[in-house]
């Protein structure tokens, strides 16, 4: 099972805790024997995704959306991103350099093209720019990837 992640950024604390424990319960759910999990590992979801695959003894793929992707990640993040992607078992580049909106898309098409289901951390609601939460769930329903949705009841992002 090759098994995608994509979802909502900055969510407040105790939207947080239910995604995270969600999280858990989809990998509970599985075998780790073919387990892998794709991911950008993105602060928020990607990351807390891309742990419990690990947790849970399946193999981390990255996807790095551009070059200077690194760069762009909040400061308190990038030792969890680097440390995360030591564990990867492999990597897959879009080639672009500019960590911006379309290159997002780009990795996000690229992880969506390689798995067989896609979790979405998503509210439900339009993205707020390409590249969003909602412009992928809309991309991998659109190529025929599965799409399990994981967004608690009655939360909210702000």
């Amino acid at each position: 099972m090759r098994l995608g992640i994509t979802g909502h950024r900055g969510l407040p604390e105790n939207v947080a805790r239910h995604v995270r424990t969600a999280i858990e319960d989809v990998m509970r759910g599985l075998s780790a024997d073919d387990l892998v999990g794709v991911s950008c590992v993105a602060d928020g979801p990607d990351a807390w995704f891309a742990e419990s695959i690990l947790r849970h003894g399946g193999q981390l793929e990255v996807v790095v959306p551009a070059e200077s992707y690194r760069a762009g990640l909040p400061a308190w993040h990038r030792p969890t991103y680097d440390a995360l992607m030591q564990r990867a078992t492999d990597v897959h580049r879009t080639g672009l350099a500019d960590s911006d909106a379309q290159a997002h898309m780009a990795g996000s098409e690229v992880m969506v093209g390689i798995v067989d289901e896609l979790l979405a951390v998503w509210d439900g609601r339009p993205a707020r720019g390409y590249g969003g939460t909602a412009d992928v769930v809309a991309y991998a329903r659109r190529i025929g990837v599965p799409v399990q949705v994981i967004w608690p009841d009655g939360a909210t992002r702000d």
